[in-house]
């Protein structure tokens, strides 16, 4: 079994993926900007599963960071690469400020891209491997006014990326034997709502958590399982998977616009 690259992996839904990865005997690549806490989880998970747990500190958000991170995506050993680092920068558009913008963006969008354009060569020549990209709910909820959503127009847009990346390079790579699954989960019990994204989070999860909210540990859960049964698009809390051959069937819908004569309405 490879390694498994985890990033983001100091708290919450990363840290939760590690743990579980660990447990089912795989190595793990631990990237985060906290250096003390994924140290500390690597030297845990080490002691308690006897595998190899490397921490990489690394700020996803800076091209450096980046590049150190994809040089060891392209080892040989890699077999599995989850992008869990995020930001969400939430604020009115109008008002947030410009490096947070393109901090989201950076971290967000590049980030993941960049990585599993650096895993996916060795998987494929290796014959196996995974890549799993943590998006959001969010990404389904551009129409939706921000009361009492966030105020997520930079947010919401780099999560709709990850969402449409993910399926496309599933598509791009099916019949091989690597998997693709972007995972949409909730508002989850994390720290990450305790922060713009700005700078790392001092502490832990707040336990004053809105009612309803989700363990990291059903989402890891969701994603490890609808990984295994083949679901590309894993949303944690959706009872009805039908949901998403709705969404499947209004996108061909949508397509009947290419190759087509202007529509009447546009006619003046």
């Amino acid at each position: 079994m490879g390694s498994a690259i985890v990033t983001g992996a100091s708290a919450g839904i990363g840290a939760v993926y590690a743990r579980r990865l660990a447990e089912r005997g795989h190595d793990l690549v631990l990237v985060a900007r906290r250096q003390e806490r994924i140290v500390a989880l690597a030297d845990e998970l080490s002691a308690a599963h006897g595998i190899r747990a490397e921490p990489l500190v690394a700020d996803l958000g800076d091209p450096g960071g980046v590049e150190r991170v994809a040089k060891r995506a392209q080892a040989g050993d890699v077999s599995m690469l989850v992008n869990n680092a995020g930001i969400n920068g939430y604020a009115p558009f109008h008002e947030v400020e410009p490096d947070i913008v393109g901090k989201v963006i950076a971290l967000n969008v590049t980030a993941p891209v960049m990585l599993s354009r650096a895993a996916l060569p060795g998987m494929l020549e290796r014959g196996e491997g995974a890549i799993v990209n943590v998006a959001s709910i969010l990404s389904f909820a551009a129409s939706l006014p921000p009361d009492p959503l966030p105020q997520r127009a930079t947010y919401a847009a780099t999560k709709g990326f990850v969402l449409t990346f993910t399926r496309t390079l599933a598509a791009e790579v099916a019949g091989t034997p690597v998997r693709v699954q972007v995972v949409c989960p909730g508002y989850t019990k994390t720290e990450f709502h305790m922060t713009t994204g700005a700078d790392p989070v001092d502490g832990t999860a707040p336990d004053d958590q809105p009612e309803g909210a989700m363990l990291p540990e059903d989402v890891v859960q969701a994603s490890l399982v609808g990984l295994e049964l083949g679901e590309v698009v894993c949303v944690p809390g959706l009872a009805d998977p039908s949901a998403m051959e709705g969404l499947i069937a209004a996108e061909e819908a949508m397509r009947g616009g290419n190759f087509a004569p202007l529509a009447e309405r546009y006619r003046g």
